[in-house]
Protein backbone atom coordinates (compact mmCIF):
# COMPACT_ATOMS: atom_id res chain seq x y z
CA UNK A 1 0.00 0.00 0.00
CA UNK A 2 1.60 3.55 -0.61
CA UNK A 3 0.39 6.80 0.97
CA UNK A 4 0.88 10.34 0.73
CA UNK A 5 4.93 11.71 0.22
CA UNK A 6 5.79 14.23 2.51
CA UNK A 7 6.27 16.22 -0.60
CA UNK A 8 2.44 16.51 -0.79
CA UNK A 9 2.17 14.24 -4.12
CA UNK A 10 -1.49 13.33 -3.80
CA UNK A 11 -1.41 11.60 -7.60
CA UNK A 12 -0.38 8.31 -4.74
CA UNK A 13 -2.72 6.24 -3.94
CA UNK A 14 -3.10 2.86 -2.31
CA UNK A 15 -3.22 0.06 -4.27
CA UNK A 16 -6.65 -1.49 -5.59
CA UNK A 17 -8.44 2.00 -4.96
CA UNK A 18 -10.37 2.73 -8.56
CA UNK A 19 -9.57 5.86 -10.28
CA UNK A 20 -12.12 8.58 -10.02
CA UNK A 21 -11.66 9.66 -13.83
CA UNK A 22 -13.71 10.76 -16.60
CA UNK A 23 -15.07 7.21 -17.61
CA UNK A 24 -15.88 5.85 -13.42
CA UNK A 25 -19.25 8.19 -13.57
CA UNK A 26 -22.67 7.29 -14.16
CA UNK A 27 -24.71 3.49 -14.18
CA UNK A 28 -23.27 0.38 -15.80
CA UNK A 29 -25.32 -1.40 -18.04
CA UNK A 30 -26.29 -4.02 -15.47
CA UNK A 31 -27.28 -1.51 -13.61
CA UNK A 32 -29.63 0.12 -15.84
CA UNK A 33 -31.46 -3.36 -17.10
CA UNK A 34 -31.77 -3.94 -13.45
CA UNK A 35 -33.45 -0.92 -12.86
CA UNK A 36 -35.85 -0.91 -15.86
CA UNK A 37 -36.92 -4.84 -14.70
CA UNK A 38 -37.99 -3.41 -11.81
CA UNK A 39 -39.89 -0.16 -13.43
CA UNK A 40 -41.66 -2.94 -15.88
CA UNK A 41 -42.30 -5.10 -13.00
CA UNK A 42 -44.14 -2.78 -11.07
CA UNK A 43 -45.87 -1.52 -14.24
CA UNK A 44 -47.33 -4.47 -14.82
CA UNK A 45 -48.76 -4.85 -11.75
CA UNK A 46 -50.20 -1.41 -11.73
CA UNK A 47 -52.10 -0.98 -14.98
CA UNK A 48 -54.18 -3.82 -14.19
CA UNK A 49 -55.32 -2.39 -10.94
CA UNK A 50 -55.44 1.03 -12.90
CA UNK A 51 -58.47 -0.33 -15.49
CA UNK A 52 -60.23 -2.28 -13.16
CA UNK A 53 -60.55 1.39 -11.13
CA UNK A 54 -61.32 2.79 -13.57
CA UNK A 55 -63.93 -0.09 -14.85
CA UNK A 56 -65.77 0.20 -11.25
CA UNK A 57 -65.65 3.69 -10.84
CA UNK A 58 -67.60 3.98 -14.52
CA UNK A 59 -70.41 0.96 -13.12
CA UNK A 60 -71.03 2.95 -10.03
CA UNK A 61 -71.64 6.33 -11.69
CA UNK A 62 -74.25 4.17 -13.84
CA UNK A 63 -75.55 2.22 -10.99
CA UNK A 64 -75.90 6.01 -9.57
CA UNK A 65 -77.41 7.58 -12.76
CA UNK A 66 -80.03 4.81 -13.14
CA UNK A 67 -81.01 5.00 -9.58
CA UNK A 68 -81.87 8.77 -9.72
CA UNK A 69 -83.28 8.24 -12.82
CA UNK A 70 -85.80 6.19 -11.55
CA UNK A 71 -86.47 7.81 -8.27
CA UNK A 72 -87.30 10.99 -10.45
CA UNK A 73 -89.49 9.23 -12.30
CA UNK A 74 -90.99 7.57 -9.47
CA UNK A 75 -91.50 11.01 -7.71
CA UNK A 76 -92.92 12.27 -10.87
CA UNK A 77 -95.39 10.01 -10.75
CA UNK A 78 -96.96 10.27 -7.03
CA UNK A 79 -97.08 14.36 -7.56
CA UNK A 80 -98.45 14.42 -10.51
CA UNK A 81 -100.40 11.45 -10.41
CA UNK A 82 -99.56 10.69 -14.04
CA UNK A 83 -95.66 8.85 -15.30
CA UNK A 84 -94.00 11.30 -17.30
CA UNK A 85 -95.07 11.46 -21.33
CA UNK A 86 -90.88 11.69 -22.03
CA UNK A 87 -87.65 12.37 -20.64
CA UNK A 88 -87.96 16.16 -20.86
CA UNK A 89 -90.81 15.95 -18.97
CA UNK A 90 -88.54 15.76 -16.07
CA UNK A 91 -86.33 18.55 -16.66
CA UNK A 92 -88.73 21.26 -17.66
CA UNK A 93 -90.87 19.91 -14.25
CA UNK A 94 -87.77 20.91 -12.44
CA UNK A 95 -87.85 17.02 -11.07
CA UNK A 96 -83.55 16.73 -12.07
CA UNK A 97 -81.60 19.84 -13.55
CA UNK A 98 -80.18 17.68 -16.85
CA UNK A 99 -80.23 13.93 -18.15
CA UNK A 100 -76.94 12.13 -16.78
CA UNK A 101 -75.14 10.40 -19.51
CA UNK A 102 -75.45 6.57 -20.42
CA UNK A 103 -72.43 4.02 -19.73
CA UNK A 104 -72.34 5.56 -23.62
CA UNK A 105 -71.48 8.94 -22.86
CA UNK A 106 -74.64 10.42 -24.51
CA UNK A 107 -77.87 10.99 -22.61
CA UNK A 108 -79.69 9.99 -25.80
CA UNK A 109 -79.07 6.44 -25.62
CA UNK A 110 -81.03 5.64 -22.60
CA UNK A 111 -84.05 2.91 -22.90
CA UNK A 112 -87.19 4.32 -21.07
CA UNK A 113 -89.62 2.07 -20.35
CA UNK A 114 -93.10 2.83 -21.49
CA UNK A 115 -96.22 1.98 -19.42
CA UNK A 116 -98.02 -0.97 -21.56
CA UNK A 117 -101.23 -1.75 -19.86
CA UNK A 118 -103.69 0.84 -19.63
CA UNK A 119 -105.25 -1.20 -16.24
CA UNK A 120 -101.87 -0.38 -14.37
CA UNK A 121 -100.66 3.18 -15.67
CA UNK A 122 -101.01 6.09 -13.43
CA UNK A 123 -103.17 7.40 -16.44
CA UNK A 124 -105.01 4.91 -18.66
CA UNK A 125 -105.46 7.92 -21.06
CA UNK A 126 -101.51 8.68 -21.04
CA UNK A 127 -99.18 6.02 -20.98
CA UNK A 128 -95.89 6.99 -19.88
CA UNK A 129 -92.11 6.24 -18.58
CA UNK A 130 -92.05 3.93 -15.53
CA UNK A 131 -88.75 3.58 -16.12
CA UNK A 132 -85.07 3.24 -17.22
CA UNK A 133 -82.05 0.90 -18.58
CA UNK A 134 -79.10 2.04 -20.08
CA UNK A 135 -78.80 1.72 -23.58
CA UNK A 136 -75.10 -0.09 -23.83
CA UNK A 137 -74.64 -3.75 -24.80
CA UNK A 138 -71.55 -3.89 -23.57
CA UNK A 139 -71.22 -6.76 -20.24
CA UNK A 140 -70.24 -5.45 -17.32
CA UNK A 141 -67.81 -6.77 -14.92
CA UNK A 142 -69.73 -9.24 -13.34
CA UNK A 143 -70.71 -10.56 -16.54
CA UNK A 144 -74.25 -8.97 -17.12
CA UNK A 145 -75.00 -6.53 -20.30
CA UNK A 146 -75.37 -2.97 -19.00
CA UNK A 147 -79.30 -2.95 -20.80
CA UNK A 148 -80.16 -5.11 -17.79
CA UNK A 149 -79.33 -3.88 -14.65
Amino acid sequence: MRFKSKAGNSNLRPSGARNSGVGDRGFTLIEMVVVISMILVLLSIALPMYNQSIIHAREAKLKQNLSTLNEVIEKYSLDKGHAPLSADELVQAGYIKFIPQDTTGSAETWHWDQESDPDKAWDPNQLGITGVHSGSDEASSLGSPYSQW
